[in-house]
């Protein structure tokens, strides 16, 4: 979010994932019609959020190390809010150990912030709110929305009813809740509208959506494959993507719309978190090793040129060499073309905190580290083959070198290239010249320059 001139100022900090970056987007859009303004500064703020995530370990603790920093960095009379997953987990502990917290909001919430603020100037006192209503968090979502250039992330699902026993995403984010089919639909014409060509389609189990299909489609429920066809004869809509994916709701009418529609963009984030059936099981993770190579298959039978990403955890209880080389076997063979690799994080109140066979940390950082150089040779392989190809890109910002732009690969490398400011919203034919480890350079196609 740029700075703005407004007579008050907010100041967001937000942690984690994509939806996170949605809830501050849409914070900040809730505090516009209040007067408020986005600032970086936090000494010049009046408000200041912090929205946070609870994946990783240490990440209350990491919350509590940045409010004492901004005791001292705000001004007088700036408010603080705790927002988010560590929000909604920690609750009133979070006042009793930082008394200058304002106001605590979980994420189903952050919809009454305006309410809650009132509250906390009335009350003097702190400002408690967790409550799971999801459904009506998104009734309330459902007010003209600012576009902020030419990609735009849509929520249409949220919580999780998988109870991974590694996860605190159903305690902290609650049950599985789709948002209404004509109400994503309203929200996307309107992005396109402001110009907006691309869309990520947001949910912790984003595939598991269903809603009520339109009247007159001849169906009384859509799924996300559904879903994604509708959107692509938008107006404008030139991109869709969506993130997170689970195995099991990767269903047939999905798959066949990778392979029918161009718009959906071939690259797939789908965990799997480990290579080995028997670790799955103890994740609850609900599927088996094969299970998930035999759905990458199916996947890329019906898009040939789709990259595939994902998640892995090393260390989970009850791993030991040869459960980690299974999850290094199965690595080759899915040939990422990105992933994301942590060490197992004990999340307090997860069955998988208190289990048998905790694995020790160095044998963690000593696996961690042998399955990420694997991971960044097949990224920068991946990286590498992109070379020689010529890539629709669409422009989204300026780049750090003058005449330059910036912008995305259907496989969501970011990219490089000379090209006018008037190409920015664009999808534009790139040439693709060199690969770093993190991006692409190219040349725009001639005519495209035109």
């Amino acid at each position: 979010m740029s700075e703005t001139n407004s007579p008050r100022k907010v100041h967001v900090k937000t942690w984690g994932c994509q939806m996170n970056a949605y809830d501050t987007e849409r914070m900040i859009g809730l505090l516009r019609p209040l007067g408020y303004g986005v600032t970086e500064d936090p000494g010049a703020a009046d408000l200041l959020i912090l929205n946070t995530c609870h994946i990783r370990e240490k990440a209350a603790e990491k919350v509590y190390s940045e409010l004492g920093r901004l005791k001292s960095q705000r001004k007088d009379g700036a408010r603080i809010a705790v927002a988010g997953c560590v929000a909604q987990a920690e609750g009133a502990e979070i006042p009793a150990r930082a008394p200058q917290v304002d106001m605590v909001i979980g994420p189903q919430s952050y919809h009454r912030l305006p309410e809650l603020i009132a509250r906390a100037a009335r009350e003097r006192g702190e400002v408690l709110e967790t409550e799971f209503e999801a459904e009506a968090k998104f009734d309330a979502l459902e007010t003209p929305r600012e576009a902020d250039g030419p990609t735009a992330f849509v929520t249409v699902q949220e919580g999780c009813d998988k109870f991974c026993t590694f996860c605190v995403v159903p305690y902290t984010r609650g049950a599985e809740v789709g948002r209404a089919t004509d109400r994503i639909v309203a929200e996307v014409r309107a992005l396109a509208a402001q110009g907006v060509r691309e869309v990520t389609l947001l949910g912790q189990n984003v595939n598991a959506w269903r809603g009520t299909a339109p009247a007159g489609s001849g169906e009384e429920v859509w799924g996300l494959g559904r879903l994604c066809r509708h959107l692509a004869r938008i107006d404008g809509i030139e991109r869709i993507r969506f993130t997170t994916s689970h195995p099991r709701d990767m269903d047939d009418a999905l798959i066949e719309a990778f392979a029918e529609e161009e718009k959906l963009m071939p690259y797939l984030h789908l965990p799997v978190q480990s290579g080995s059936t028997r670790i799955l099981k103890a994740m609850n993770r609900q599927h088996t090793a094969e299970d998930y190579l035999r759905l990458i298959e199916r996947i890329r039978a019906a898009r040939p040129d789709i990259a595939i990403s994902g998640d892995m955890i090393v260390g989970f209880p009850g791993e030991d060499e040869a459960a980690f080389e299974e999850t290094m076997s199965l690595t080759r063979e899915v040939d990422y073309a990105a992933c994301y690799s942590f060490k197992y994080s004990r999340r307090p109140g997860t069955p998988g905190a208190t289990m048998r066979g905790q694995v020790a940390e160095d044998a963690k950082a000593e696996r961690l580290a042998r399955l990420q150089a694997l991971l960044d040779e097949q990224r920068h392989a991946f990286n590498a083959r992109q070379v020689g190809r010529t890539l629709p890109i669409l422009f989204e910002a300026r780049g750090r070198h003058e005449g330059q732009l910036k912008g995305r690969s259907p496989y969501l490398q970011s990219v490089h290239a000379e090209a006018p400011e008037a190409l920015i919203g664009q999808v534009v034919p790139v040439a693709i010249e060199r690969a770093g480890p993190n991006s692409l350079t190219g040349r725009i196609e001639c005519s495209a320059a035109a």
